[in-house]
């Protein structure tokens, strides 16, 4: 059976930039090895599975993996096929279009507003959980050791390392500046000491865009993915160490985080943020997204 198939680069508002996305469209049929053995085929960090909504009421049921397993929950997979369905709901009209989208991932429905303009737009979405501390940082030595950095260039201000999940678990590893996290390397023979399977995010504040909040890396090598260019799961997660050092007042908060740029992949990842009663009781995550290519699987 012919699978039509796009290709989308995400967090970025044009091509061969932000984090490349393979949605395939027609998955029905499609059993758990087969999306594997296609996620592997694409090599890309995420590779989503288009199907219908179990919900009537929803836009599609949504399969994500990457080359080597099932996650239940990523956003720039989320980002990339909201606006790739919104698109395609608004294939040869002209201007921007409005759209609500709801997909069903592993994790439970995620609500995402849409603006398109022909096969490129803009999504942000609801996180499905909010930000939860996962417990104690590993110790400071063996983070600086997975990460091929001394102790020293760990933290800046009152931010320390910390681990945290939206969904999916991260070790939040802040570093003095942009030249320590430009030096971060993935050290595999120290890896699973500091941080078992999770990936880990690096963070500075110091950025290259004057109105950014953050710059940032993502190594995640126990999933197949040396360093990811936007990483919307974990910009999620994030937003927990955010509100915990810098002690957010009440009221909503926008900030702008740079990731990919290391790699020759700029990315712009928005995340908002609303603190009632001291507590984050919103977050969302944000994104541009563009169409590369398309084509059809013979598989």
């Amino acid at each position: 059976m012919a699978r039509r198939y796009q290709i989308y680069d995400v967090f970025t508002d044009r091509p061969l930039a932000g984090n490349p996305l393979a949605v395939v469209l027609d998955a029905e049929g499609l059993d758990n090895g087969a999306m594997q053995a296609i996620a592997r085929e694409f090599n890309l960090s995420e590779t989503v599975f288009v199907l219908e909504a179990d919900n009537p009421g929803h836009t599609a049921r949504v399969r994500i993996f990457t080359p080597f397993a099932e996650l239940p929950f990523a956003g720039h997979p989320t980002i990339g096929t909201a606006v790739a369905l919104s698109a395609q709901r608004f294939q040869g009209a002209s201007g921007e279009h409005d759209a609500v989208v709801v997909l069903e991932e592993n994790i439970g429905p995620v609500r995402c507003g849409v603006k398109v303009s022909g096969s490129d737009g803009f999504a942000e979405f609801d996180c499905p959980r909010l930000p939860r501390a996962l417990g104690p940082a590993p110790a400071q030595d063996a983070i600086a050791g997975a990460l091929g950095l001394s102790v020293g260039e760990l933290g800046f201000e009152n931010h320390a390392p910390s681990v945290w999940s939206a969904g999916v678990p991260y070790h939040f590893v802040p570093v003095r500046d942009r030249s320590v996290l430009a030096e971060a390397m993935v050290v595999r023979s120290n890896w699973t000491d500091a941080f078992g399977e999770d990936g880990a995010y690096l963070y500075t504040r110091e950025t290259e865009g004057h109105d950014h909040a953050f710059r940032a890396r993502m190594f995640a090598p126990m999933h197949g993915i040396e360093e990811d260019p936007a990483t919307g799961s974990a910009a999620a997660a994030f937003a927990g160490p955010i509100h915990h050092f810098d002690d957010l007042p009440e009221g909503g908060h926008t900030c702008i985080v740079e990731q990919g740029y290391e790699m020759g992949r700029p990315s712009l990842i928005r995340v908002e943020m609303t603190v009632a009663g001291g507590r984050l009781a919103t977050v969302r995550i944000g994104g541009r997204a563009v169409r590369v290519a398309e084509g059809v699987l013979a598989a």
